[in-house]
């Protein structure tokens, strides 16, 4: 099955442009007015907020919100939603003991995993063709960090280690449950956040994160989804242990947290997508337009040798980034002609 996003980036390729898809969601909430809680619970609301984005700033790609709090909500894990931030997961005990009552949990009855999935059906019909619809999805080991707490999941990736295998296995199984749903919705990128693996080195990142992200992958390979695997923070030293897994692309962060994209696009195969990685809190959020013009233009010229890279932002933006800035970073990566 030809995956949609394989055929935009050859579409791309033949007119010597990069795809531009920045992590745009929550600066969308100033064209509607709407808030964070209201968007990430109101699915209706949500579309309006990505059909402004589609509508104003016209990327290659949209994402959902950015939400790691989805899955553990719904294993019935305490959640806080505050208007205008982020939903938290409080943490709480959470040992191999739980898993019997949580293998009970259909997920796919979770009122709110289920607003993120009709939002997809939304973003289907009501979204241009020519934009790829993506969904997020925590990944295996952020989750069980998420429900054992951050601190205990380290301790256990070298103190208890057949513990969080289980823990982590059983994370999969769920995040794979989710996936189906999102697929059946009209999904054709899944982004896998694992933001809690960046601590681990490659050894650990490997056993805890990376080898069950491979069983996601599989799991999606005839799905005509592709893959994207996202963590925040300086990942050289797991760069080739992410493309290792089969994914269809690395979402990495900014050079300010020392990532070199260059770098990451000799040492990973070429078919590969490589995307990122312009700061989302430097020039985009306090600097002019100008200054974003520059930081977009000093990447693309950086990444000009590589055909496996798409341009955009390390993480998803902050709400406060100026809707000006936005223009100037999608105008200009729109704008660049490949030199052939």
């Amino acid at each position: 099955m030809k995956k949609p996003f394989v055929q935009l980036v050859k579409k791309s390729q033949n007119e010597n442009r990069r795809l531009v898809i920045p992590l745009i969601g929550f600066p969308g909430l100033n064209i509607t007015g709407s808030t964070i809680k209201l968007a990430q619970q109101n699915y209706g609301e949500h579309f309006k907020v990505l059909k402004a984005i589609a509508e104003t700033y016209k990327p290659d790609g949209i994402f959902p919100l950015m939400d790691l709090s989805v899955e553990a909500n719904a294993l019935g894990r305490y959640t806080i939603f505050p208007e205008q931030e982020s939903a938290t997961v409080i943490r709480d005990v959470f040992d191999t003991e739980n898993l019997n009552s949580a293998k009970e949990i259909n997920i796919a009855f979770d009122t709110r995993l289920q607003g993120y999935v009709e939002t997809l059906k939304l973003m289907r019909i009501g979204l241009p063709s020519n934009i790829l619809r993506g969904a997020y999805v925590t990944g295996p080991y952020t989750l069980s960090a998420l429900l054992m707490g951050a601190d205990v999941a380290a301790i256990a990736t070298v103190m208890n280690t057949d513990k969080l295998h289980t823990i982590c296995q059983f994370m999969t199984e769920k995040i794979l449950e989710y996936i189906r749903l999102l697929i059946a919705s009209g999904a054709q990128m899944i982004c896998i956040l694992e933001p809690s693996a960046v601590m681990l080195g490659p050894e650990q990142f490997e056993q805890f994160s990376s080898q069950y992200v491979h069983q996601i992958i599989e799991s999606c390979k005839f799905s005509g989804v592709s893959t994207i695997y996202h963590i925040c923070g300086n990942t050289m030293h797991l760069v080739k242990k992410m493309a290792e897994t089969g994914v269809d692309a690395l979402s990495l962060d900014s050079p300010e947290t020392g990532v070199d994209l260059p770098a990451v696009a000799k040492m990973i195969s070429s078919d590969v997508m490589v995307i990122g990685n312009i700061n989302p809190v430097g020039s985009l959020l306090n600097g002019a337009t100008e200054d974003v013009e520059n930081d977009v233009l000093r990447l693309l010229k950086n990444m000009e040798p590589y055909t496996n890279f798409i341009l955009s932002t390390g993480c998803d933006l902050p709400q406060e980034v100026p809707k000006e800035n936005i223009h100037a970073f999608m105008e200009t990566g729109r704008k660049y002609k490949i030199k052939t």
